[in-house]
């Protein structure tokens, strides 16, 4: 019952990351890993807590109540459904995951194809060079139209994967089989329901990626000295820590979208009183906004109980 969000920097064939100029654009694409590995539990997204709060101390140590962290909320899904229940939804993630990653890379592969017909038709005549920014530019491109064609196909999957996970809040079994999941969902809501929070997760994934090879740009070519040696080795992760950066300013959109794709879709968890009926995407984020919930769920251990909540036992939540 676990969401892996996380995208490493790509190492170069000698086992070290390419100079600045030449980093690889991060593919962004989700691998399937065991929850050692996980980042996200499904149920903290529509607010369900099914662990009061406790007095603890923060990283400063002033005590705050605070809610349970990632490693009591696997061994409390653990202890009902077993070590099974951890790896829910693992089928689609793995068919998401394999999808994913051959049409990222088949879009590459043709930009490739293009440049090699278009450098192999120009003959013997000299190629203008193009600037560091022009190349962020051209890559950055390329890597938006790969990553949003593999989202787009692998949506369907991801909405699986959300509503098998989103059943332990109301224990249903509605989305159990990966055949039976296509089914249900295209008996009740068509094939728009395939592709339910769709339009906030290709916005989050396209601004980040434009904010982190930006700013990694920035970085590399105004704030870091190329002629200091240890700079080298700093501006080799620049890209990494402006990703991080990025995926923490667009967090809002992967919140919105992954509570659209369990919204009113008949199960508790996508139901009132843990969620909403949302008309669109802008609603829920307008809906969001004004509770103050735009960063629900995206702390995983240090996860203070906001200022003018209270926890409800009787339905395990924040109120």
């Amino acid at each position: 019952m676990l969401l892996l969000l996380c995208c490493p920097p790509l190492p170069s064939r000698q086992g070290r990351l390419p100079p600045p100029a030449e980093l690889p654009l991060p593919v962004g694409l989700p691998e399937v890993s065991p929850p050692s590995q996980a980042v996200r539990p499904a149920p903290f997204l529509v607010g369900y807590e099914p662990l009061p709060p406790t007095i603890g101390r923060n990283i400063f140590g002033r005590q705050v109540c605070q809610l349970p962290g990632l490693f009591c909320y696997a061994q409390h899904i653990a202890s009902i459904d077993g070590k099974r229940g951890l790896f829910t939804g693992l089928t689609p993630r793995l068919c998401s995951g394999v999808l994913g990653t051959v049409v990222h890379g088949k879009v590459l592969q043709h930009y490739q194809e293009c440049d090699k017909a278009e450098e192999s038709g120009s003959g013997n005549v000299l190629k203008e060079v193009s600037s560091s920014f022009d190349r962020v530019i051209k890559e950055t491109t390329r890597e938006m139209m790969a990553r949003s064609a593999a989202t787009l196909i692998t949506h369907p999957f991801h909405v699986i994967t959300l509503r098998s996970m989103v059943q332990f809040i109301g224990r249903e079994s509605k989305y159990c089989g990966l055949c039976d999941s296509i089914a249900t969902i295209y008996r009740e809501e068509g094939i728009l329901g395939f592709f339910a929070g769709l339009i906030p997760r290709l916005l989050g994934d396209i601004i980040s990626l434009w904010l982190c090879n930006s700013l990694a740009y920035l970085v590399n070519t105004y704030a870091l000295d190329s002629g200091v040696s240890t700079m080298n080795e700093m501006k080799s992760y620049s890209q990494a820590v402006t990703g991080f950066f990025a995926s923490m300013l667009t967090y809002p959109f992967v919140l919105v979208s992954n509570l659209m794709a369990v919204n009113n879709c008949g199960l508790a968890g996508g139901c009132p009183p843990y969620s909403p009926v949302y008309s669109s995407w802008i609603d829920c984020w307008c809906m969001l906004q004004k509770e103050g919930n735009m960063s629900r769920g995206n702390s995983l251990f240090f996860r203070k109980v906001p200022f003018g909540k209270t926890y409800c036992c009787d339905l395990r939540m924040l109120i």
